[in-house]
């Protein structure tokens, strides 16, 4: 039995989808049962547990031959992580509770940069779950394709994206969340004692004017990467919204100054087979609302 937290979102749906269709059987953590009615459906068993509930995510994790761990994501967090840290101490007295055989995380590249940023809360539990007696992979993959779901509005209406990413030529390591999936699902899988860490990216490095290029390509129009100024984001941050703009802004910082990267640049790095330009196809296709 492999219990999948996160199996509502694109990387846990792709993680269970694959090791259903391998035969393997599932139990599918949700938030509530309305949200696990399709995977019910598709023979899973289901598991009601939230992040933050130790007791819960007990029973849920307990008899696993394996659990996948994808904690939710705090863009806007309280400072020193709070947030974060309460679901790592859930986490932590769910899984030494319910001992199971192994565990696979999902962590992130920049987990271990020196310096503070948004991805902090992944080297938190990283840190963490290595405490833990139990064998123990950290799965670190790149930035996600599927952020540019985000951009689709405003390359269809202006031909323009705007972007954080920066200067706009500049290749960084990105992946599609698909990839992400279908790689869990075969770490999940083995057999394997210890600490491993497994590096992910996409087939080849993507810069801004690539993504532009993809949209242009499936929209049929000219599309332009536009760099968004570095001094107006704090300002244009707090008027979507934040509270706490800094940790985020640090991490686009550390993105384009090169201090969040993988450890050898990503020479060893499982590379992904899904490339940019069919992950910005199937977004202009099915735009997310």
């Amino acid at each position: 039995m492999y219990a999948i937290t996160g199996v509502t979102g694109k990387v846990g749906g792709e993680l269970a989808r694959s090791l259903l269709a391998a035969g393997q059987p599932i139990r599918a953590i949700v938030r509530n049962t309305r949200k696990g009615e399709v995977w019910i459906a598709r023979g899973c068993e289901l598991a009601l547990a939230k992040m933050e509930d130790a007791s819960a995510l007990t029973t849920a994790f307990s008899g696993a031959t394996a659990v996948f761990i994808l904690p939710p994501s705090e863009f806007d967090p309280e400072p020193g992580y709070r947030e974060a840290q309460a679901v790592i101490d859930s986490v932590v007295q769910a899984l030494t509770a319910a001992k199971p055989k192994r565990v696979l995380f999902l962590s992130t590249i920049g987990a271990n940069a020196v310096h503070d940023s948004l991805l902090s809360q992944r080297a938190m539990m990283e840190a963490a779950l290595r405490k833990l007696p139990l064998p123990l992979t950290i799965l670190r993959p790149a930035w996600f394709l599927d952020n540019a779901a985000w951009d689709v509005e405003s390359a269809v209406k202006t031909g323009l994206i705007a972007s954080f990413l920066q200067p706009t030529d500049k290749a960084f390591p990105m992946v599609a969340a698909k990839d992400v999936g279908r790689v869990a699902a075969d770490l999940i899988q083995e057999d394997w004692t210890g600490l491993r860490v497994v590096e992910l990216e996409g087939p080849s490095r993507v810069s801004p004017n690539d993504l532009a290029d993809a949209f242009a390509s499936a929209l049929g129009n000219p599309v332009r990467a536009v760099p968004v100024p570095r001094e107006s984001w704090d300002e244009l941050f707090r008027s979507q919204g934040m509270r706490n703009p800094e940790p985020r802004i640090r991490m686009l910082d550390g993105f384009n100054e090169g201090w969040i990267e993988f450890e050898d640049g990503g020479r060893k790095a499982i590379k992904g087979r899904t490339n940019a330009g069919a992950v910005i196809a199937a977004l202009v296709a099915s735009p997310e609302t």
